[in-house]
């Protein structure tokens, strides 16, 4: 499909049932979920184990064939715990799996098919079991992921740090600059006194924000049709 032929209210009619999943499988998996979540394609998200939290505004968007998983596992009297702040983006395909504590800081900003793992879950010598293989993870505020990033255990990611595409991040990158490769390796620093605009000041009105967006959606699908939706679906065309 080129574009989005359905009409604005088959549309409404989507949003209200996703929001319905939400409320009823996604929502209470969480131990907390803050305000005004937007979880794309819900049927999509797996929300595994206890102490996952997530603060105000979460975007969470998984689509079909690209799962986010968040999940925790327990072993013995110890349980992983995810801990996600206000205003996070969490991309397709993203996978934050933990055995001790992950904490990801409010704004930050999660591409598609990241991993983020505070364990090895299996010994150097002994395949059969973690044993010390685990180590927290702290990713600070404001911090962008990029494709397909790679975090493992025991990494502190400062504040408004950004990791490019690819990296495998094995060992702490600092505040304020932009880190790259295979092991990370800090690739330029980046100035604090010119101020960051965060995702923070999207959601400075909620609720304005989710009529502005509605509005949006009702002019980008105006001149959609019932019959021409169906069409597309059943015999559809290069125009479509």
């Amino acid at each position: 499909m080129r574009r989005d032929l359905r009409p604005y209210f088959i549309r409404r009619m989507q949003d209200g049932w996703n929001r319905f999943y939400v409320s009823r499988f996604v929502a209470p998996a969480f131990d907390a979920l803050g305000s005004h979540p937007d979880i794309t394609s819900p049927r999509n998200v797996e929300i595994w184990g206890g102490g996952i939290t997530a603060g105000a505004n979460l975007h969470l968007h998984a689509s079909k064939g690209s799962m986010v998983r968040l999940a925790t596992w327990r072993t013995g009297e110890r349980e992983g715990r995810i801990e996600i702040g206000d205003h996070v983006l969490i991309s397709p395909g993203t996978h934050i799996v933990s055995s001790e504590r992950i904490v990801i800081g409010s704004n930050t900003m999660i591409a598609s098919n990241c991993y983020i793992s505070d364990s090895d879950w299996h010994d150097t010598y002994d395949r059969t079991a973690e044993l010390s293989k685990h180590r927290p993870i702290v990713i600070g505020e404001n911090v962008w992921l990029g494709v397909r990033v790679i975090v493992g255990k025991g990494v502190t990611i400062g504040d408004n740090s950004i990791i490019g595409a690819g990296a495998v991040v094995i060992s702490d990158i600092p505040p304020n600059c932009i880190a790259a490769g295979n092991p990370a390796r800090v690739v330029r620093e980046l100035d604090p006194a010119r101020g960051f605009r965060t995702r923070s000041t999207l959601f400075a009105d909620p609720d304005r924000l989710q009529q502005d967006m509605d509005r949006l959606m009702r002019y980008m699908l105006r001149e959609n049709t019932l019959t021409g939706w169906l069409r597309s679906l059943f015999f559809p065309t290069r125009a479509d």
